[in-house]
């Protein structure tokens, strides 16, 4: 991807609170003969119901949303995961508006990635978000960040998982089921304690609150994610899938990092992950990259769903 937008970026674009904001932010082919037969029974990509972080074609969506859509549907993904909720409305549209556009092209919106402010929540902000996302018909609000100077104390994050807990009530009132979305910096030490492991699988209240696995960010932090899976049965559901081109020793940090590889073109065993699904409590899958080395956010998210319905999930 170009760096038209980074993360921090694209989410402060999207974020309308204070800058100390905790942020909740194939290619057809013709033939004769054996070819054919095979093209003929092969199954439509979208039977297997993948999904895609629209964070992934930002610069592209941000030009063109209905085009950009249509081409994400054409390849084959049935749900797309949002990333772009401004003042009530989705990559400025109307949630109707929006929601139309997408199920127009015969996909569903699963889930968005949005946002809470620093000062706390209010019943009046975190009601607001979930109207907006109801009338979506999404499934599942995700918070996919946490500012740096929110990372530097075990009472920080204890404080945002107890914050989280309160969204989470209130977005199942609504039919949302609240969630986080996980880097690498959750896994370091912070005052002798793993914040993933000691306060946010500790003190998120399974009932309010899942979480959405990356499983790039999972392994730069010398993880295993099966392993987490096992640990913690039933609290997955959503897995985040991406791939990697190197092999590092275990690191703390998003910055710099750009080695992100469509799912199926790097060194990840994506086997074990999802065989461990149910275990999990999966339910959805979602392709996302960061970023891609030739800029060709279309041809890298191609290559994913390509690789998951004819190789990974067969």
């Amino acid at each position: 991807m170009k760096k038209g937008h980074s993360r921090r970026d694209f989410i402060r674009l999207a974020a309308s609170g204070a800058a100390g904001a905790f942020l909740l932010a194939q290619s057809g082919c013709t033939g004769t003969g054996s070819k054919a037969k095979k093209a003929a029974a092969a199954p439509d990509p979208k039977s297997f119901g993948i999904g895609l972080q629209l964070y992934t074609i930002r610069d592209e969506i941000f030009r063109d949303v209905p085009g950009s859509l249509k081409k994400v549907s054409d390849m084959g993904y049935k749900y797309v995961e949002l990333a772009g909720y401004e003042n009530g409305k989705f990559y400025g549209y109307e949630p109707a508006e929006f929601r139309k556009l997408v199920e127009d092209l015969g996909m569903e919106i699963l889930s968005s990635h949005t946002q809470v402010e620093a000062q706390g929540i209010t019943l009046e902000n975190a009601t607001k978000m979930a109207e907006d996302h109801a009338k979506l018909g999404v499934k599942y609000c995700i918070q996919p960040w946490i500012v740096p100077e929110a990372r530097t104390t075990i009472a920080s994050y204890q404080k945002m998982a107890a914050d989280w807990n309160q969204v989470g009530k209130i977005m199942k009132d609504y039919g949302i089921l609240f969630g986080y979305h996980n880097h690498n910096f959750e896994f370091a030490n912070v005052e002798g304690k793993i914040p993933y492991f000691d306060v946010m699988m500790a003190e998120l209240d399974r009932e309010y609150v899942t979480l959405e696995i990356d499983v790039f960010w999972v392994t730069k932090a010398g993880q295993d994610p099966v392993e987490i899976i096992n640990k913690y049965p039933g609290r997955f559901e959503l897995f985040h899938l991406k791939d990697m081109f190197t092999r590092q020793d275990p690191f703390f940090t998003t910055e710099g990092v750009a080695d992100f590889a469509p799912v199926g073109e790097g060194l990840i065993d994506f086997g074990p992950i999802i065989a461990a699904k149910e275990t999990a409590g999966m339910k959805y899958m979602i392709v996302e990259q960061d970023l891609t080395k030739d800029g060709d956010c279309f041809g890298a998210i191609q290559k994913s769903i390509t690789n998951l319905t004819t190789k990974i999930l067969v």
